[in-house]
């Protein structure tokens, strides 16, 4: 059965028996082909997760982590924290530690309560110690791998497993060591990254090519991301100390050579560099300057004596996912954010990405969403279904616009712009820019010519549109007038439509009939065009009041009907 991964309800109490027996076997004291054998049988009889009844237990997991490696005595041995693992053998079974870690890691996939009982026998700290022997050459690559990966499934599953990671077990360095010893990387300065064995040719113009890395190293190193991410999710929101920050920094820096780094095949380096953008956003935004710390050489991209090869290569990332469009929440909003986080807290990268996505406006009879260029594609962005997609494409150009309402206006046009603006309570303009380093925004010569014909509704040069009511009386402007007043007012009395008002802060609000009656009296008598129509009133007194413009009607067509000398009808 070792390709069999799905299970029936036949033998299902069989299967259970043999669970019990073999591990039954795991007590005593085997050979090592022995031990193989029975932890082979756990490994596919632990598939079935509707049938991992004898594995759960603090008796089965324990022996199961004995045989990995991983378990952990409270005995008498003085050491750090009372804990000591349990001695290995010489010469440790590879074969075996690997089948058990298998073992637990498919048990704590498919049951919480095996995740709980991990955590009261302190697997975290078992792993946690051999992690710290990465370097050490008599673990090959699968048990450093199936150490990861458990680590990973119970620091997904348990917050205080996380925590103690984190805390105790000082998990931010602990990992990053790993990383960098996975990775072979040497630092030439304290937050430039260099991979070991790579000769720079100072006379190139080229910057130096990094060879890619292993199918084997890239597992390694997205599974020490993965558990960086789950015990790191929150340290963007809370204060870090200066031990703590100093930790992230020298973290970002390595994750900022992988980012620059690739894998044998394209689907690896594309996951790799997801997991890092993923990783990076969880840090605190103080951190990030490590990502513009390296010295500019050679073939790098330099802007303002900066080196901005890692923010070019996460804007080229963010526009891939956006040309693909698909899953954009999940594959294109982590890069996005970063830059948009980057961009509001380093004057640098902000005037980079601006050249590069808002560069002097020159094409003014398009809308700001047609085209190809990266500035169309996020304005489209800004009317996208997601709702948090729509929002943070709208306020990645908000902030390359330094906050300014009438630059992002003039760039994404007032109806594109009118959700960020309504949200921020900015439909009046105004409000406090932020604040922001002084910089040019010289207009285009094109752009002056065209400004005075700009729409600023759509953002472009609109073409000249013929009077709908041209060649109509007043008589039938004012019935065209109260048709379309009517048709509101019965959507609005369905509830189809709410009628809105700009408050007095400058967002939207609900607009009631008190306010209709203000606005009323406050237009000129001769342009009311019967207003008091579009109050909500009751059926009542709507019925009301068309029977008395009714009785008005008849009254004006009797003294229409006498003589010249009865004088005009008002």
């Amino acid at each position: 059965m070792t390709q069999c991964f799905t299970f029936t309800t036949d033998e299902e109490e069989q299967r259970e028996r043999l669970g019990e027996l073999v591990l039954g076997f795991l007590e005593r004291d085997l050979q090592p082909s022995c031990q193989l054998a029975c932890l082979e049988t756990i490994r596919i009889l632990s598939r079935d997760k509707n049938n991992v009844a004898p594995f759960i237990t603090h008796t089965a997991m324990q022996t199961l982590s004995r045989h990995a490696g991983i378990a952990i005595s409270h005995g008498n041995v003085h050491c750090e924290g009372g804990v000591v693992l349990v001695p290995f053998a010489e010469n440790p079974d590879l074969e075996v530690i690997v089948e058990a870690l298998k073992s637990i890691c498919n048990i704590c996939l498919h049951n919480k309560v095996a995740v709980q009982v991990g955590q009261d026998l302190q697997l975290i700290v078992g792993i946690a110690e051999r992690v710290k022997q990465c370097g050490e050459d008599q673990w090959n690559h699968y048990v450093r791998f199936f150490d990861l990966r458990l680590m990973f499934l119970l620091t997904a599953q348990r917050v205080a497993m996380r925590t103690q990671l984190l805390r105790e077990l000082r998990g931010v360095s602990l990992l990053s060591n790993h990383l960098d010893a996975t990775l072979g990387l040497c630092w030439p300065d304290t937050f430039e990254v260099g991979r070991a064995g790579v000769e720079v040719d100072p006379d190139s113009e080229e910057p130096a090519e990094l060879p890619p890395l292993s199918r084997e190293k890239i597992e390694r190193a997205m599974e020490i991301l993965k558990i960086l991410f789950n015990i790191t999710y929150d340290a963007n929101r809370r204060e870090v100390d200066e031990e703590e920050a100093a930790a992230f920094r020298h973290l970002g820096a390595i994750l900022r050579h992988c980012l620059m780094s690739s894998a044998d095949a394209q689907d690896d380096t594309e996951e790799f560099h997801s997991h890092s953008l993923n990783l990076l956003g969880n840090l605190p935004l103080s951190c990030l300057d490590v990502l513009l710390m390296p010295k500019v050489q050679q073939g790098s991209i330099e802007y303002m004596g900066v080196n901005m090869d890692a923010v070019n290569m996460l804007l080229e990332y963010m526009e891939k996912r956006l040309d693909r469009g698909k899953k954009l929440k999940e594959t294109m909003l982590p890069s996005l954010n970063l830059l948009t986080e980057s961009a509001r807290i380093h004057r640098e990268t902000r005037k980079f990405l601006r050249m590069k996505v808002l560069p002097p406006l020159r094409d003014v009879k398009n809308l700001p969403e047609v085209g190809n260029a990266l500035r169309n594609k996020l304005v489209r962005l800004m009317t996208n279904i997601d709702t948090d997609v729509k929002n943070c494409a709208a306020e990645f150009l908000f902030v390359l616009c330094k906050e300014s309402v009438s630059r992002f206006i003039k760039y994404t046009g007032y109806g594109n712009a009118a959700g960020l603006l309504a949200a921020r309570g900015l439909l009046r303009g105004g409000g406090n820019p932020g604040v922001y380093s002084e910089d040019e925004d010289s207009d285009t010569e094109e752009y002056r010519e065209a400004k005075s014909q700009i729409n600023p509704v759509t953002g472009r040069v609109e073409d000249e549109q013929p009077n709908p009511m041209e060649g109509m009386t007043e008589e039938q402007k004012e019935l065209e007038a109260m048709k379309l007043v009517n048709m509101f007012d019965k959507l609005s009395r369905s509830n189809i439509i709410q009628p809105m008002m700009l408050g007095s802060d400058g967002s939207m609000t609900h607009m009631n009939s008190g306010d209709l009656r203000r606005m009323r009296d406050q237009i000129p008598q001769g342009q009311q065009l019967h207003l008091q129509t579009q109050l909500r009133l009751e059926p009542q007194q709507q019925e009301q009041q068309q029977e008395h413009q009714k009785e008005q009607q008849d009254q004006q067509q009797q003294q229409g009907s006498g003589s010249e000398d009865e004088g005009e009808v008002e």
